[in-house]
């Protein structure tokens, strides 16, 4: 792993050797194009050289503009003749697409906005990374020839995607391998593409992992460099190899084709004399009494005398429920991965955990995050997935009814622990005038914490109806939550959290809000609030 800010001599996927001679390449195209030659250093030991411009600048003075555009189209052409060397090339011709067969999403509409980019399955939403930021990758593999796709639609289509997701903490992961000279677009589109991610963008753009860099990157990071402020290029991270993505990702939610396992296959065994022996991973211990990450609910129930709802969850809600109702973007901030990880560990080891002392809000709201992200199964479980992707479909009035027949077949456990957890967020939504966490934004946090596929990640057609669900569970919570009483009274026994608004009737469009109660925890009254727009699940369908 390498980080951008150091690139300056250090190898990127290539020896020292070859970069000096595609250097010497560069050079020697500079003089054939400006008629320049190379004269013997006088005085000079071992043979020396320079340059003699006739009547032209040096390459120091010219590596620009054009010529960095044809110099980083010979370094993409060595890009691929090496590809095409380790055997795992698949490079165009004029008429077959790049494209891979798993590309295009199955579930995608055809009716999608931007459905003649999004079929090709360039971008792909990954679930989120260890520090619980959502995980958008880019693969390059995956883009057809130049002349298949409109590069001004497909950044339209990158713009329309991070809409979704630039008011949260986010990581995008480039997978580099597969740009080619009949794909990539050209390095004006690039510099345009970069000045159009405005601050809205960048700002909350955590880390931006390239995988598998040439000396292409490098040459794009130089005509890039005058736009890219310094904050933003410590975000840019190098990994060589996919195996470095392990630390900082949930490795097997992404959604990596074919063609760039196998070139990084292809790429470790080429180095394999080269690479540093593989760490040991020690064999798994068994869990802590006290461990609270990482183990199941049931192992949860058993260490902590039958209670239900586990304590991490009960402790940070309780805490977020005092200070944190009024923060504003509560859930959509990261925090310290050190402090979280610290925090895990005092939890694991059953020490006591005081909030006050960290001074950060955010704090809390991430570490409930992780608790479930960390489930060894998700809270609505594995087989409540396809159901739950089929709600776009059922008629809206209907919604609701069929959210609460979804649940009648939870567990118990996890039913309790759901409505716990629900009745929460829907007191968050109740003050979304102050924290700007309507249910609808909050879904987007949540979905895929509650609900994520057996094997590998959601697609980004399937973040509509797993959004669109959570939606409508924080929104209805009374309504979806009333068709389990006896164990809905079982979780307020164990301090489920009292919901605030009512419950529209249950041929109310699942859009709608429900209107507010007429006084608040505070017991101030207050004015029921105006009808609120489609959310962002609706605008989607």
């Amino acid at each position: 792993m390498e980080s951008l800010q150091s690139t300056g001599s250090q190898r990127v996927g290539r020896d020292g050797a070859t970069g000096q001679r595609r250097r010497a390449g560069a050079e020697a195209l500079h003089m054939r194009r400006n008629g320049c030659r190379k004269d013997p250093v006088p005085g000079s030991s071992g043979g020396g050289v320079r340059t003699v411009p006739l009547g032209c600048p040096t390459p120091q003075q010219s590596m620009s503009g054009l010529d960095l555009e044809e110099l980083a189209e010979i370094e993409l052409q060595r890009d691929e003749e090496e590809a095409a060397a380790l055997g795992a090339a698949r490079r165009p011709s004029a008429a077959p697409s790049v494209a891979p067969p798993a590309g295009p999403d199955p579930e995608l509409s055809m009716k999608h906005p931007f459905y003649d980019v999004a079929r090709h399955g360039i971008l792909q939403v990954a679930g989120e990374d260890r520090f619980g930021r959502r995980v958008i990758t880019f693969c390059c593999c995956r883009m057809p020839p130049s002349h298949e796709l409109n590069h001004r639609r497909l950044l339209e289509y990158l713009k329309y995607t991070l809409d979704q997701y630039v008011e949260s903490d986010y990581t995008i992961v480039y997978f580099h391998y597969g740009l080619n000279s009949q794909n990539k677009p050209s390095l004006r589109w690039l510099q345009s593409a970069y000045k159009e991610f405005d601050r809205r963008y960048k700002k909350n753009l955590k880390a931006l992992y390239v995988v598998h860099p040439t000396n292409f990157i490098k040459i794009l990071w130089t005509i890039l460099k005058p736009l890219v402020s310094h904050k933003f290029g410590k975000k840019v991270t190098y990994f060589n190899y996919l195996s470095e993505l392990r630390e900082h990702l949930k490795y097997d939610q992404l959604s990596i084709p074919q063609e760039v396992l196998r070139y990084d296959e292809e790429l470790r065994n080429l180095h394999a004399g080269r690479l540093p022996p593989p760490t040991k991973t020690p064999p798994p211990r068994p869990p802590l009494p006290t461990q609270q990450f990482g183990v199941s609910l049931q192992y949860l129930k058993d260490k902590n005398q039958g209670e239900l709802i586990p304590p991490v969850l009960r402790y940070t809600v309780t805490y977020l429920r005092e200070k944190g109702l009024h923060t504003e973007g509560l859930f959509r901030r990261s925090a310290s991965v050190q402090t979280v990880r610290e925090i895990q560990r005092l939890y694991n080891q059953g020490k006591p955990v005081n909030f006050d002392d960290y001074g950060d809000i955010h704090l809390p709201a991430v570490i409930l995050k992780t608790f479930l992200r960390e489930l060894p199964q998700p809270l609505l479980t594995f087989e409540a997935y396809e159901q739950i992707l089929e709600i776009t479909s059922v008629e809206s009035s209907l919604r609701v009814t069929c959210c609460r027949q979804i649940l009648q077949n939870l567990p118990e456990h996890n039913y309790a622990v759901l409505s716990y957890l629900m009745g929460f967020l829907h007191e968050v939504s109740q003050e979304s005038i102050s924290n700007k966490m309507n249910s609808s934004n909050l879904a987007c946090v949540f979905g895929l914490n509650l609900i994520w596929p057996s094997q590998g990640a959601s697609s980004l057609s399937a973040l509509v109806p797993l959004n669109l669900f959570t939606e409508l569970l924080i929104e209805y919570y009374e309504k979806v939550f009333s068709g389990r009483g006896e164990r809905g009274a079982e979780a307020s026994e164990q301090g489920a959290p009292g919901a605030r608004g009512s419950v529209p009737n249950e041929g109310a469009a699942a859009g709608d809000r429900p209107a507010s109660s007429d006084r608040p925890a505070s017991g101030l009254a207050r004015p029921p609030l105006p009808p609120r727009p489609l959310t962002t699940a609706w605008r989607l369908l």
